[in-house]
């Protein structure tokens, strides 16, 4: 299985980042795919992957929480960092309108400067939409020259939204949400395409049940993919398969 998704270089691995790779390791997790957030995230990001050179593969980006007055001058920096690394992905980028729509403009600037890069370095992004799926798609749309593909993280639509994302060649991102009770996501994952869905943990958010409301971790990717095996009548085998299969194609990994 590959976590799509992960922040492990978080301080809040800093007491037991070993151990947590050690479970993620013995639940068969293969990869750790780990996006960046901010500039202060870069440094522990790239030491995490220097760490664990064969598990953690990172990405490049500006997190749309992340973005302010200052936006111009950080995606500079940002964008310096692909002549200096090998980057996986775009990401984590994207339309943040839950906690506060100040620098949606901003927001908006920042999103399509990032999917510019991915489409200048040929890569894949990995879109963030909270409370934004229909301004994401409507920018996406407007974007898409045939060679934008990607995961929209995290995704907790509806049928029709994971279609109109499938439409336009993007993958979903299945993760802690997907075992929630009242997350809607019972009725939803049975009638999704399975050739475009990656699963995620947002490590340490949004842990799946049983652990809901702790810490999550990478291990807990073998939760979800339990979860979609059990909606789709399918052995947990059989969705790790088809996951990391498209994992591996989008990111070439």
């Amino acid at each position: 299985m590959i976590d799509t998704h992960a922040h492990i270089y978080a301080s809040e691995f800093d007491n037991d980042r070993d151990e947590v790779v050690q479970r993620a390791l013995a639940q068969g997790i293969s990869k750790i795919l780990l996006p960046n957030i901010d500039l202060e995230s870069i440094e522990p990001m790239l030491k995490t992957e220097a760490l664990y050179p064969t598990l953690c593969r990172s990405m490049m980006g500006l997190h749309p929480c992340y973005v302010d007055g200052n936006v111009e001058q950080t995606l500079e920096k940002i964008y310096q960092q692909f002549s200096q690394h090998e980057f996986i992905a775009v990401g984590e980028i994207g339309i943040d309108l839950y906690w506060d729509k100040t620098y949606r403009h901003e927001q908006e600037m920042a999103f399509t400067t990032q999917l510019s890069w991915a489409k200048e370095m040929n890569l894949p992004v990995v879109i963030h939409t909270r409370d934004s799926i229909q301004e994401t798609l409507a920018l996406l749309e407007k974007e898409q020259n045939g060679s934008l593909r990607g995961v929209f993280h995290c995704f907790g639509g509806s049928i029709e939204e994971a279609k109109a994302i499938n439409e336009l060649g993007f993958h979903l991102g299945l993760g802690g949400v997907s075992t929630f009770k009242n997350g809607g996501m019972d009725v939803v994952i049975p009638e999704l395409d399975l050739d475009y869905l990656v699963l995620e943990t947002d490590c340490p958010y949004l842990a799946p049940v049983p652990h809901r409301g702790k810490r999550n971790e990478p291990a807990y990717t073998q939760l979800v993919a339990q979860r979609v095996a059990q909606l789709r009548d399918m052995t947990i085998e059989e969705v790790s398969l088809i996951t990391t299969k498209n994992a591996t194609s989008l990111f070439d990994l």
